[in-house]
C-alpha cells in the first residue's frame, strides 16, 4: 500500500514512540490543554492528530514539539501498564492473556490467516520487543475477558476497559496519563 498516496501526515511517526534525546522532556496532553487553554480531547473526538488544534500553526505542529508516535505506545507506558494491569487482574502475573498485532504493522498479507499470541501477564512485557513487529500490540486482554486494551495506529491513546477499580487506578497514576472517554466511544 502506498501510504503517500492514500494517507494524511499527521506530524507523527508510526511505530514504537523513542525518547527524542537529552535536553527534551514529555509534554502531558494535560500541560498542554493549560497551555491553549482547549481541552485535551475536545467533545466529539478522540485522542488523535486532531486534538489542540490551537497549538499548530497552519496546521503544522511547532518546531520544539515532536507529537506521539502513532499505533504504539511508548515503552515506559507499555511497562506501566503492564504493572497496573498485573495488580487489577485476577491471578495477577499468572493473569492468561492474549495480544494481538493488527496484521497492517507487520507487513501481513494473508488476512484470512491471522494470530493471536497467549500468555503470562507477568511476561507482557516483552512483547514490545518482538522482531517482526516495531509496535507494541494493537490489542492485550484477559483471557477471562476481565480486561481489555486497543492502540489503533489512527489515534494517539490507547482505549482500555475494564472494572472500575482499574479505571480509577489508571485515572489516578502519576506515570500513566488518562482521560476518560464518553461512552459513545
Amino acid at each position: 500500500m502506498d501510504f503517500d498516496a492514500v494517507g494524511v501526515d499527521t506530524g507523527g511517526g508510526l511505530g514504537r514512540a523513542q525518547h527524542p534525546g537529552p535536553g527534551w522532556r514529555r509534554l502531558r496532553w494535560a500541560e498542554l490543554a493549560r497551555r491553549t487553554g482547549g481541552p485535551a480531547v475536545p467533545d466529539g473526538l478522540m485522542p488523535s492528530y486532531r486534538c489542540f488544534p490551537s497549538a499548530k500553526k497552519e496546521g503544522s505542529w511547532p518546531l520544539g514539539m515532536v507529537p506521539p508516535a502513532e499505533g504504539s505506545l511508548d515503552r515506559e507506558t507499555w511497562n506501566r501498564l503492564i504493572t497496573v494491569l498485573t495488580k487489577h487482574s485476577p491471578a495477577g502475573p499468572d493473569t492468561r492473556c492474549l495480544a494481538y498485532y493488527n496484521p497492517l504493522v507487520l507487513g501481513a498479507t494473508d488476512f484470512d490467516n491471522l494470530h493471536v499470541r497467549a500468555g503470562r501477564l507477568g511476561d507482557a512485557e516483552i512483547l514490545y520487543d518482538q522482531s517482526e513487529a516495531d509496535f507494541s500490540p494493537s490489542n492485550l486482554w484477559a483471557d477471562d475477558r476481565s480486561w481489555v486494551l486497543c492502540t489503533d495506529y489512527d489515534l494517539w491513546a490507547t482505549k482500555i476497559a475494564g472494572p472500575p477499580a482499574l479505571i480509577k487506578a489508571l485515572l489516578n497514576d502519576f506515570e500513566i496519563e488518562a482521560v476518560r472517554l464518553p461512552w459513545a466511544y
